[in-house]
């Protein structure tokens, strides 16, 4: 691993190395989004060049199961595999319970639904992910084109009664045009800064028409691993009520992370 890493990348990479090591021969592993993720990725691929692990990979976007196959993982279909053993994902916050905001690649419906597809959810962060309550992060859903301005609207006025501290709606976009997602939905963030309630209001906003699911995930994961720039590692087992403390030591080589770009 190149000296040249930023601290942030380097919690990413240790964390995601960490992760990797929970990974047998065998498994039919669900892949998740995001640059966080795609250190994982990388480290599995790594294991599959070097060590000849055999696994299947469930990807929870187009962008993470184009660069599974270049890394050499079979790549399958959550139809296909059915269930899962093992799902590793990144998180854009995590709070002390282990619940999480998701969602911030546009990603997040088929993450849910990957994850809760599993027997276990590994979450892969830099300590700068934990916060004490939800929301700091702007919270997406996943919403149909079709009157998304009602779905906002309406979305607007539910939040009125939510114990929140903002909210603002907004569109995601991409550059001039709408974001769409791989369904071919949009994506409307709501900017609540603090959610007092993160379970009802999942609930809530759910039953909205228009909406197709929200980034809260909740009751989903079961260990969170925190990567450190000086290469340390913490992984939370929330199951287990334990914490447990590592260090992975970074080697100066040439190797399949020399192109891994945020």
């Amino acid at each position: 691993m190149s000296s040249e890493l930023s601290p942030i990348d380097k919690a990413k990479f240790v964390a995601a190395k960490q992760a990797s090591s929970y990974v047998e021969d065998g498994m039919k592993v669900g892949l998740g989004s995001g640059s966080t993720a795609a250190w994982l990725v990388k480290c599995l691929g790594e294991r599959v060049e070097k060590e000849g692990l055999k696994i299947k990979g469930v990807p929870t976007s187009s962008r993470t199961a184009a660069l599974a196959r270049e890394v050499g993982i079979e790549v399958i279909s959550l139809d296909e595999a059915k269930w899962l053993d093992l799902t590793i994902d990144g998180a854009d916050e995590y709070d002390g319970n282990l619940n999480l905001i998701k969602g911030g690649g546009g990603s997040l419906l088929q993450e849910k639904i990957v994850a809760t597809a599993s027997d276990q959810m590994i979450v892969i962060a830099d300590a700068s992910k934990q916060v004490e309550t939800l929301g700091t992060f702007p919270l997406p859903i996943e919403v149909i084109p079709f009157g998304w301005q009602t779905t906002k609207t309406l979305v607007e006025e539910t939040l009125i009664g939510m114990d929140v501290l903002g909210r603002k709606v907004t569109l995601r976009m991409n550059g001039d045009a709408p974001f769409y997602t791989d369904e071919g939905n949009h994506i409307l963030d709501m900017h609540l800064n603090r959610i007092g309630n993160a379970r009802q209001l999942s609930l809530i906003v759910n039953q909205i028409p228009g909406v197709v699911e929200n980034g809260l995930f909740i009751d989903i994961c079961d260990v969170v691993i925190i990567g450190f720039g000086d290469g340390r590692v913490e992984s939370r087992d929330i199951n287990e009520g334990s914490v447990e403390e590592d260090r992975i030591e970074f080697v100066e080589t040439e190797n399949l992370f020399a192109d891994l770009n945020d």
